[in-house]
């Protein structure tokens, strides 16, 4: 890791950027994400990311919502996973409530649209999955640590 990605994750990691972040960083991806025809995702300079479109829980109308994600991929599998940290907030995202309302979605991966189902990981296959979230992204511990509920992990893969 160079001195850049520590200080990324420093920054990304503390509360102020919990603060302030949720209220520009999804909307700059959303805007810019659109205006390059889905091919670029400014977050995605320090993690990967996706866009996913999802029904909303309540409203039942389509939410499109930036987010990073670590990509699974070996011979057989091709998944995606979401982290449901808030910014390391006290709630769980809006988005999480979608999903576990209704698991088909669609995600926006590199340009392409690709249709998706959601599945709330659980127990010891979640327990495996944090532990290579947390290598893949060492920030998301002080997430978990500043607050009291579980964090929500999905696994997103293709229909």
């Amino acid at each position: 890791m160079d001195a850049f990605e520590r200080q990324v994750q420093r920054v990304s990691s503390s509360r102020a950027f919990a603060k302030i972040a949720p209220h520009f960083i999804p909307a700059l991806d959303r805007t810019v994400h659109r205006l390059t025809g889905g091919k670029v995702l400014l977050s995605a300079r320090m993690l990967p990311g996706v866009v996913l479109t999802s029904t909303g829980a309540k409203s039942g109308l389509a939410r499109r919502t930036p987010l990073a994600c670590m990509r699974e991929r070996d011979a057989d599998h091709d998944s995606w996973i979401l982290i449901g940290s808030n910014f390391g907030r006290p709630g769980h995202p809006a988005w999480t409530a979608n999903l576990l309302a209704h698991p088909d979605a669609e995600i926006s991966w590199k340009g392409r649209d690709i249709p998706v189902r959601a599945r709330l990981l659980r127990g010891a296959e979640r327990e495996a999955v944090w532990t290579a979230v947390l290598d893949f992204w060492p920030p998301y511990a002080r997430y978990q640590a500043r607050v009291e509920r579980r964090i929500r992990l999905f696994r997103l893969e293709r229909r």
